[in-house]
């Protein structure tokens, strides 16, 4: 009884987690396709159709005549719009667009839901000063650790060499030129 409990509570903990945003995006993909269709089809209304027009700096394209389909999309002061058709007049590309009504739905509804789930509404700014200064003041105490760390010295390493020959050293750098130093022989 008590896995299956703890079984059903993981899973409902799991689904508030992750399953929430695949539900969403199915359904969401799963409109856009339906208008991706309706768009193919021809099935919408001419006089809802957007104009945009994009200047095009490539000096030897050559326009088009007619409207031909396009497939695309933009989000725009958080409307999403669907490309429908498009062509190229006087070096600007028009494009006709579509308002994704359905889309711009499902992505405000998530971001309602997911402020409401992660309490993220103005109305958390009403909230008692008490319960945020408590938090606050627990998250920002000072613990000071007394470390009684020691470097020890390193032993010194004695380094000999023994060579054949010695060199004597130039008296610095100088502007001019001079006679580099002779070898010493021992």
């Amino acid at each position: 009884m008590k896995l299956t409990a703890s079984i059903l509570l993981l899973t409902i903990l799991a689904f508030n987690w992750v399953g929430y945003r695949f539900v969403s995006h199915y359904f969401e993909k799963k409109a856009d396709i339906t208008f991706e269709a309706s768009i193919d089809n021809s099935i919408y209304d001419e006089s809802h159709l957007i104009e945009l027009r994009v200047p095009l700096n490539t000096p030897y394209i050559s326009g088009s005549a007619e409207f031909e389909r396009y497939s695309g999309e933009i989000e725009l002061g958080g409307v999403h719009y669907k490309y429908v058709k498009r062509k190229i007049e006087k070096g600007e590309l028009v494009l006709l667009c579509l308002p994704n009504e359905i889309k711009t739905r499902f992505q405000n509804s998530r971001i309602n839901f997911f402020k409401l789930v992660n309490d993220l509404n103005s109305s958390s700014q009403s909230k008692d000063k008490s319960t945020a200064s408590s938090f606050k003041a627990f998250t920002t105490e000072y613990r000071q650790e007394n470390n009684l760390w020691a470097i020890e010295p390193l032993m010194p390493v004695v380094v000999r060499h023994t060579t054949l020959k010695k060199y004597s050293q130039s008296a610095g750098f100088t502007d001019t030129p001079a006679q580099p130093p002779r070898a010493i022989h021992i």
